[in-house]
C-alpha cells in the first residue's frame, strides 16, 4: 500500500492531493487566485508567488486531513519542478523538499506537462501509444506518447499558447479574467461564422501552431469600425454592442478550435494512431471537446478528454505520475531545483 502526496504550484493554483496505490483519489485540494489577478487581466508572478507562500501549508494540511491519514503514513512526495513561474515553482519544491527531509521519505520530481498528458488516466485507461494535445494558458504542444517518460514532440506553438490568446482577446473585449471561460460564455449567443479570422499555419505541413496573429486580427477588425488609438480603449467603444462582442468571441473561439482540431487529427492520421488525448485548461472548452470528437469520428479515431477538474492544474495528476516513478524507484534528492523552462520529448 502506498500513499503519494502530490504538490502543484507551477502557476496561480496552489494544489495538494493524496493518491492511494496510484488509483484511489483520497483528496484533491486546489486554491485559486482569480480574485488577485482578475483586476490586472492576467497573472502577476510576484503576487502569485506571495499567495503560494501564504496558503501552501494549510492546503497540504487540508489534503492530509481529508485523506484521513497522518503525515507519517505518506510513502513519497511528488512535486511539480517545472515548467512554470520560477517563483511559484520554488515555493512548491522548497516545501516538498523540507517535508521529504523531515519525514525521511522519497522526493519525486514531476514535469507539469507530463502530469497533464496522463491526467486522463485518473478516469479512463487509454491504450498506448496515443497522440496527446496539451493545450493551456502556457502551452500548446502535440506529442506522440509511448509510455511514462517516453514522448516525442510533434509540434508546438511558435508564439502565444492557445490559452494565452483566449486571455488576451478576453481582455481586449473587456470580458475579464480568466479569458477561456469568459470567451466561451460570451460566444454562446454569438455566430461563429459572422467573422472570418485567420487559421494560421493550417495549410502548412508540420504540426506547429500560431495564435498571435488571430489576436491582431481581432484588434484590426474592431479598428476597422471604430477609431481606436490604443487597444485599452476597445472595451469602451464596444460598450453596448453586446451582439457584436458575442460574434467576435464566437468567431475567435471557432478559429482557435479549428486550428487545434485540424492539426491534432492530421497528426493522428499521419502517425497511424487511432487514439487522441486532449488535456490542459483549454480542454474544458465545450466547443473544442465537441469539434474534436466530431471530426475524429470521421476517421475512426477515439478521443479521450478528462473531466474539467482534471483538465485544469491540479495535484492529483502530479501524484499519479509520481506513483509511477515511485514504483520504478526514480527519485530526486535535496539538490532538486525548479526549472521554469523544462520540457519533455
Amino acid at each position: 500500500m502506498s500513499y503519494i502526496l502530490g504538490i502543484e504550484t507551477s502557476c496561480d493554483e496552489t494544489a495538494a492531493a493524496v493518491l492511494k496505490d496510484g488509483r484511489h483519489v483520497l483528496s484533491n485540494i486546489v486554491g485559486y487566485q482569480y480574485e488577485i489577478h482578475g483586476r490586472y487581466g492576467g497573472i502577476v508572478p510576484e503576487l502569485a508567488c506571495r499567495r503560494h507562500i501564504e496558503v501552501i501549508s494549510p492546503i497540504v494540511e487540508n489534503a492530509i486531513k481529508k485523506a484521513d491519514i497522518e503525515l507519517r503514513d505518506l510513502s513519497a512526495i511528488a512535486v511539480t519542478s517545472g515548467p512554470g513561474l520560477i517563483g511559484a515553482l520554488l515555493v512548491g519544491v522548497s516545501f516538498a523538499k523540507s517535508l521529504s527531509y523531515a519525514l525521511r521519505i522519497p522526493l519525486i520530481s514531476v514535469n507539469h506537462l507530463e502530469g497533464h498528458l496522463w491526467a486522463i488516466s485518473l478516469e479512463k485507461r487509454v491504450t498506448k501509444p496515443f497522440i496527446g494535445l496539451l493545450v493551456s494558458g502556457g502551452h500548446t504542444n502535440l506529442y506522440l506518447v509511448e509510455d511514462i517518460g517516453q514522448y516525442r514532440l510533434l509540434g508546438s506553438t511558435l508564439d502565444d499558447a492557445a490559452g494565452e490568446a483566449f486571455d488576451k482577446v478576453s481582455k481586449i473585449l473587456g470580458l475579464g479574467y480568466p479569458g477561456g471561460p469568459a470567451i466561451e460564455r460570451c460566444a454562446e449567443t454569438g455566430d461563429p461564422k459572422a467573422i472570418t479570422f485567420p487559421r494560421a499555419l493550417s495549410k502548412k505541413k508540420g504540426f506547429d501552431f500560431s495564435f498571435s496573429g488571430i489576436k491582431t486580427a481581432v484588434i484590426s477588425y474592431v479598428r476597422a469600425m471604430y477609431p481606436v488609438s490604443h487597444i485599452d480603449d476597445i472595451p469602451g467603444v464596444l460598450k453596448g454592442e453586446e451582439s457584436l462582442i458575442s460574434d467576435i468571441a464566437a468567431s475567435f473561439q471557432q478559429a482557435v478550435v479549428d486550428i487545434l482540431v485540424s492539426k491534432t487529427i492530421a497528426a493522428a492520421r499521419e502517425m497511424g494512431i487511432d487514439r487522441v488525448v486532449v488535456s490542459g485548461g483549454v480542454a474544458c472548452n465545450r466547443v473544442l471537446r465537441g469539434e474534436m470528437s466530431r471530426h475524429a469520428q470521421r476517421y475512426g479515431i477515439k478521443v479521450y478528454i478528462p473531466g474539467p477538474k482534471y483538465c485544469t492544474d491540479n495535484a492529483v495528476m502530479i501524484a499519479w505520475v509520481g506513483h509511477r516513478y515511485y514504483k520504478k524507484g526514480v527519485f530526486a534528492d535535496l539538490r532538486l531545483n525548479p526549472d521554469a523552462r523544462s520540457s519533455i520529448g
